[in-house]
């Protein structure tokens, strides 16, 4: 009897830890529950293949389709805008490209041993905590498409959860990159 109150309190206890964690993981810490959380999945048979560059994104699918000319030659879990920072549908075109791209903008406010302090801070409206500086989130194979919005290499949990660019997961961003060069069209739908 009491090893199945033990197990029911364990339940609970991972249930209230999974339905309590809704802040952005920074890239430098390990998610202590990931390896039970849906992983990002997609392929790439691009290489190679000829025909003209496309990226569309589906927003309600946290998916990311690559074309060339007309075949899709790639496909991506992705995650978008979160509430309140949604990702704007429209017909956009890669604007500047930049392999290792470091936010000017959001990431941490550290200590001088790079202990993170305040995660997930937004440098125009967080304070900065004293004895700490601004640490900007690595945003590798970042391709820029609408101002600030970028699609990027990130932490892609299976919903929306960014500051309203598309991140792409590990082994897929730099597939993206690679193929987009500067003009590539990117079509953001709901």
């Amino acid at each position: 009897m009491k090893f199945a109150r033990l197990v029911q309190l364990l339940g609970g206890a991972v249930i209230v830890i999974l339905a309590s964690s809704c802040e952005e993981i920074p890239s430098y810490i390990e998610h202590p529950l990931a390896a039970f959380a849906p992983q990002p999945s997609g392929y790439w048979n691009g290489d190679g293949v000829p025909g003209s560059p496309k990226i569309v994104v589906r927003v309600g699918e946290q998916k990311a389709y690559f074309y060339k000319g007309k075949r899709v030659v790639g496909e991506t879990t992705v995650s978008t805008g979160k509430p309140g920072f949604s990702t704007p549908p429209g017909h956009y075109q890669v604007v500047s490209k930049d392999r290792d791209h470091v936010s000017s903008e959001f990431g941490y406010y550290v200590d001088d041993y790079r202990n993170v302090v305040r995660s997930n801070i937004d440098v125009r409206k967080d304070s900065r905590p004293p004895g700490t500086h601004f640490d900007g989130a690595r945003m590798p194979y970042c391709m820029h498409f609408n101002g600030g919005y970028a699609m990027h290499e990130g932490y892609v949990p299976p919903y929306a959860a960014s500051h309203g660019c598309i991140r792409l997961p590990k082994g897929m961003a730099a597939h993206f990159f690679n193929a987009a060069p500067e003009g590539t069209p990117v079509i953001v739908r709901e």
